[in-house]
């Protein structure tokens, strides 16, 4: 007996628990609050999937998307960012108790 698997990225559709949600459809038009039920059946009559973009919200928003497509995107985005970051390297160096002062300035340069 497995634990279930741990979902990761925005929910959607049946994952979606609250009961009303702010729904912004396919163009990018807001069409109000609603029931999350009702929601979800416009999102299939259109043929995509409601999507949760922003859970913090009062209601929380969500858009009418392909999830499959949004998980890609988000993950292009994510290794976009990771590979333009900066990272630094610290060198480090074996010091002895009885060094001396010229090795050390060698070592230090």
């Amino acid at each position: 007996m497995m634990a279930p698997p741990v979902k990761t990225g925005p929910r959607y559709n049946q994952l979606i628990t609250v009961p009303k949600v702010r729904v912004i459809d396919e163009n990018g038009e807001n069409l109000g609050v609603m029931y999350t039920r009702e929601a979800i059946e416009q999102a299939n009559e259109v043929g995509l999937d409601l999507v949760e973009v922003s859970p913090n919200a009062d209601p929380p928003v969500c858009k009418f998307l392909d999830v499959g497509k949004f998980r890609y995107e988000a993950q292009k985005k994510a290794n976009l960012a990771r590979k333009s970051q900066k990272t630094q390297e610290i060198k480090e160096i074996k010091m002895r108790p009885n060094i001396d002062d010229h090795d050390y300035d060698t070592k230090m340069r």
